[in-house]
């Protein structure tokens, strides 16, 4: 098994350790400190070394932050782990406050005291987060104080090494683009905008850019480093050796001066010093090599990742080894869900469905020699009012049956060498309530309504997330998530800049990966999701029409349960898309499932 579902923390540990942590504050003249749920890369999924807030709180969740005062400590969530954050956290060491409405910039210039000193690793926040920081507390007459020991480190005694994990090459044929060719584009783009070098820090870049992958962190295949891109002359590569093979040696000495990791604060200051322009992602980069830059006298210049455009429009060859990665995850999902139809209500628990689910991936992979290599993130088993949590991840304490008249949702995902895969589907177990089919039909309008899309160059992730929230407007409903993320290939399952969320302000460009992922939750009842990917197309001619315009193609393949469609409540244009969608899905997967399965499949995909 890929995931573990061993309860990794205790709400009790909190009490104990905010303790020690403020002893530790204390002793260091600090009124406070900020613990954020980052490494120094800025990265989703972190090495178990870099999992301070967990280990600190109890709180497990992707994002997060906490603030440790002497007399109160704050955990700060979105709106996907509120529910989470309240069980997973001691409630009288931690107050839960929100990550979007009040973060602990805008919390601190309403509630800081002049004279306070709070402290935080200029390592784990990014360039923007450390000046809203400064200028919150500033305005509050305090000050924001740069600790370059980490007080949370020193207390926590069996904290893990980094990991060193060995790097493999992602062959031409699934990359499309050899990493010499990459390297002269980006110094093309640098010199244009008038940059010396850049920082690359996001370690999905490092693996697009030099073809690389690695086994780093958690589901997803990253090798932890930083490079160093210069405008004229070999990138610097800051990797640790000990990851390289011969052939992975031979391969990056040849792309890059290769060095290790703790070269690279040195390598920085001597370019600065020599008044180097270097380019830094507000958003991405750390503000320690900000710090760096400016006290070596270079010039910082505030640019985007120049990679991550780049990485977000995939080219050919990583389309087409989506859609293969697609297919043998669709017929995966069509032998899980065939199994799950036949087992009796009760019979079946959270964690036997995800183990189930991990096999038929595996086992499909394996029949066309393209093997599964990891799941894309920890499946989201939840049966029943689980299924409510929206990042619920089922631990031997938590998991229960599959009941007779419950909805389960399970949100999961494959990382194979051609593509990475993340797919949502919500299944009634028994008999559906009127209420529970009312809500899954108005989920799966929205999630179609993005499908059939049709929009013109320019246009951002905000524009169009009402679409999928029009028929739960109208019903007073709405979800506390955004309604789709980016995707990489065979990297990230959650990759930037592109989004359809109010907050997406990044112009959908042709081959962006998307998740398409609208979704309902009654809190200690039930949840629905309902995602597939999307990728955005090249624009193209509507007949009469004054211009072209984008659309979605599909990428996943499964079918959405029939017993919970409200037929009437789909328009004609819903009905003939899902129509379409299904005999698609049929026809894609058909040929590589048989017997049972292929049964429950044709049943599954026939016409409403």
């Amino acid at each position: 098994m890929f995931q573990s579902f061993d309860a990794r923390t205790d709400p009790a540990q909190g009490i104990e350790r905010v303790a020690r942590l403020r002893e530790r504050l204390a002793a260091d003249g600090l009124d406070g400190f900020l613990v954020p749920r980052a490494d120094e890369h800025q990265v989703e999924y972190v090495a178990a070394r870099s999992e301070r807030l967990q280990w600190l709180t109890g709180f497990t969740g992707s994002a997060g932050a906490a603030l440790v005062l002497a007399d109160r400590a704050l955990l700060f969530v979105d709106g996907r782990y509120t529910l989470q954050g309240r069980t997973q956290v001691d409630a009288n060491t931690f107050e839960i406050d929100s990550l979007v409405e009040n973060p602990p910039a805008k919390w601190l210039a309403a509630n800081a005291r002049a004279g306070m000193k709070i402290g935080f690793d200029p390592w784990l926040h990014t360039v923007s987060e450390a000046a809203a920081l400064r200028q919150a507390l500033e305005k509050a007459g305090a000050a924001l104080v740069a600790v370059f020991n980490n007080p949370v480190d020193a207390i926590w005694a069996d904290q893990p090494a980094a990991p060193s994990e060995k790097i493999e090459i992602q062959p031409i044929g699934f990359a499309g683009e050899l990493a010499k060719d990459k390297i002269v584009r980006l110094a093309d783009a640098l010199r244009a905008q008038g940059a010396t070098h850049a920082v690359l820090t996001d370690p999905s870049s490092l693996a697009w850019v030099f073809n690389i992958r690695g086994r780093d962190v958690p589901h997803t295949p990253l090798a932890l480093g930083f490079a160093l891109l210069s405008a004229e002359g070999l990138p610097k590569l800051f990797l640790s050796r000990d990851k390289l093979t011969i052939e992975t040696d031979a391969y990056l000495t040849q792309l890059a001066d290769v060095m290790e990791p703790d070269a690279l604060e040195g390598e920085l200051a001597r370019i600065a010093t020599a008044g180097a322009r270097v380019a830094l992602d507000p958003v991405l980069a750390a503000e320690k090599l900000r710090m760096i830059v400016d006290a070596a006298g270079g010039t910082v210049l505030h640019f985007a990742d120049p990679a991550r455009l780049p990485r977000a429009t995939k080219n050919a060859a990583e389309l087409q080894g989506s859609r293969a990665a697609h297919r043998r995850d669709g017929a995966a999902m069509a032998k899980f869900l065939c199994w799950l139809d036949a087992q009796r209500a009760g019979s079946v628990d959270e964690i036997a469905a995800v183990e189930a689910l991990e096999r038929f991936r595996a086992s499909t992979g394996e029949e066309v020699q393209m093997p599964l290599r990891d799941i894309s993130f920890d499946t989201i088993s939840g049966a029943g009012p689980n299924g409510a949590i929206i990042h619920y991840r089922v631990t031997t304490k938590t998991n229960r049956p599959l009941g007779a008249g419950e909805l389960y949702l399970v949100d999961s995902g494959g990382q194979y060498q051609d593509g990475t895969t993340d797919i949502t589907r919500t299944v009634a177990i028994g008999k559906p309530t009127r209420e529970m089919c009312e809500r899954y039909t108005i989920v799966l309008k929205g999630m179609i309504d993005i499908s059939m899309l049709r929009f013109p160059s320019g246009t951002r992730g905000m524009d169009i997330d009402a679409v999928a929230r029009l028929a739960h407007w109208k019903a007073g409903l709405d979800y506390a998530h955004g309604t789709g993320h980016g995707v990489g290939s065979f990297l990230s399952v959650h990759e930037g800049p592109q989004r359809i969320a109010k907050t997406g302000t990044q112009a959908l460009l042709p081959g962006m990966i998307l998740s398409n992922e609208p979704g309902y939750y009654k809190e200690g009842a039930y949840g629905i999701r309902l995602e597939n990917l999307i990728v955005v197309t090249e624009p193209e001619a509507i007949a009469g029409g004054d211009m072209p315009m984008h659309a979605f193609e599909t990428l996943t393949l499964a079918p959405f349960d029939r017993r919970l469609i409200v037929t009437d409540m789909l328009s004609p244009d819903e009905r003939a898309w899902l129509d379409a969608y299904h005999a698609r899905v049929k026809a894609e997967i058909g040929s590589m499932v048989d017997g049972e399965v292929q049964g429950w499949l044709e049943a599954a995909t026939a016409p409403l």
